[in-house]
């Protein structure tokens, strides 16, 4: 039997406005994601399939750590096209940039 993507996602955004003292904070928006690795790039770019309609790509940032489901750091040649991985991101722009990628055990 094939892989089975899970599509779970959480976000969590902190918002804040100019303050009196005119100093700004930004806002933050972090996502996790679950799902099938269908392409990737260490370093790169991923792609992610999920129960959405289309594909999530994804773009890393200058560091990305990899960890098993254990929350060890694994080598990024670990990850597999086919591999079940959550994916942490944080979006800036119109970019969802990957920092960190867990990959979990397969569910079959």
């Amino acid at each position: 039997m094939g892989s089975v993507a899970f599509a779970q996602t959480s976000t969590s955004s902190t918002t804040a406005a100019t303050q009196p003292n005119g100093v700004t904070e930004t806002t933050t928006t972090t996502t996790e994601s679950l799902g099938t690795a269908t392409e990737f790039t260490p370093g790169d770019s991923l792609t992610l399939k999920t129960e959405a309609t289309e594909p999530m790509h994804y773009t890393f940032g200058k560091d990305v750590t990899y960890v098993n489901a254990h929350g060890k750091v694994i080598e990024a040649s670990k990850i597999k096209k086919d591999s079940t991985v959550r994916v942490h991101s944080l979006k800036h722009g119109n970019d969802m940039v990957v920092d960190k990628v867990i990959l979990t055990p397969d569910r079959h």
